[in-house]
């Protein structure tokens, strides 16, 4: 090891997997696709491949048990996984759950957090196949590896974006941000006077979103029996900003999106402003709205337009005209990922 030291949050999270992965090279035929998506690919069959993701949890960076109930955790973990295997376009079929947990916890909180677990196999007909316990010396840990498949056919990338396709967005944004805010407030209320019941009146919307968001099952069904496969596909777990350029990264293109067209629910865009909030910038840079953002053909349009779980809201350009946001002036303004950083203080 050289004397150089280089902090992490110089790279970021993508950058650090790029930066301690690219001397690695698959060697097996039934490696599709390895690292770099939202999932990798593995070939089954001559029709057929397995999609695998992996995503850990950790206590205190991903989540705080002061307000996040332990059986909405074990549903949301489960959900988040979910969710990389639709932005693939396939379906998710199976998990394993590895923890890692302290003496702090009973036998009764784990069960509490695998009920949660077992609440999201069921609503999403996936099976619990396998784990690993451990004990930790603070807090709790959680590690989840989904498994799916999909036809070869329709495997969607990140990198499949062309020119003149149209960026799409389902659900609204910025909501899960917007609900974490209000969690973080009582719970800084709570901290200073534990007397104090929280007040959550009025924000079940989007407390829900924070603390149990769904991944878009529905939103493959539709494209489906739309006859619609996009160009390509991401999950929004990181804020729309990031996520648009993960895909005009991958599919060396530019794009513009406008303030108008971004969709977001009342009240969030109400519950930001009491926060003294940008509404968009929230739905831009918050994250975990656990959406999915794809990009389809022009001649796509008229099968979509009509879903109101879909909404476009930009297109996509040629890489040297850059990754532009069109706010309500008509002003292009560069577009820049300001969403979670795993490694940023």
């Amino acid at each position: 090891m050289s004397d150089k030291r280089t902090e992490l949050d110089a790279l970021g999270e993508f950058g650090l997997i790029e930066h301690l992965t690219k001397g690695f090279k698959t060697t097996k035929d039934s490696t599709v696709f390895g690292i770099g998506d939202d999932a990798a690919v593995l070939s089954i069959s001559e029709d057929e491949v397995s999609l695998v993701s992996t995503d850990m949890f950790i206590e205190g960076v991903h989540f705080n048990l002061m307000y996040m109930p332990l059986k909405h955790l074990g549903y949301k973990v489960i959900a988040a996984n979910v969710s990389d295997i639709c932005a693939m376009n396939g379906v998710a079929e199976q998990i394993t759950v590895s923890i890692s947990v302290s003496n702090r916890f009973p036998v009764e909180a784990l069960e509490e957090l695998y009920d949660g677990i077992r609440t999201a196999c069921e609503m999403y007909k996936i099976d619990l196949i396998g784990g690993d316990t451990s004990s930790s010396l603070s807090g709790l840990t959680i590690s989840v590896t989904v498994l799916g498949r999909a036809n070869k056919k329709d495997i969607v990338y990140r990198s499949g974006a062309k020119e003149h396709d149209l960026l799409v967005t389902s659900g609204d944004l910025g909501a899960a941000y917007i609900g974490l805010q209000v969690l973080e407030r009582e719970k800084q209320v709570f901290e200073a006077n534990p007397n104090i019941q929280p007040d959550l009146d009025g924000h079940d919307y989007i407390i829900e979103r924070q603390l149990k968001p769904e991944a878009r099952v529905d939103i493959i069904k539709f494209l489906k029996e739309l006859d619609v496969v996009p160009t390509s596909m991401i999950d929004i777990s990181d804020g729309l900003a990031s996520e648009i350029m993960h895909i005009c990264k991958s599919s060396n293109v530019g794009c513009h999106i406008y303030d108008e067209k971004i969709p977001i629910d009342g009240k969030t865009s109400m519950t930001a402003i009491e926060f003294n909030l940008d509404p968009v910038t929230c739905a831009l840079n918050g994250g975990e709205d656990y959406e999915l953002l794809f990009t389809v053909r022009q001649e796509d349009y008229d099968k979509i337009k009509g879903n109101p779980h879909m909404t476009v809201i930009g297109h996509v350009t040629d890489a040297k005209d850059g990754i532009y946001y069109i706010d309500k002036s008509g002003s292009a303004i560069e577009l820049k990922a300001q969403g979670w950083n795993h490694f940023s203080d």
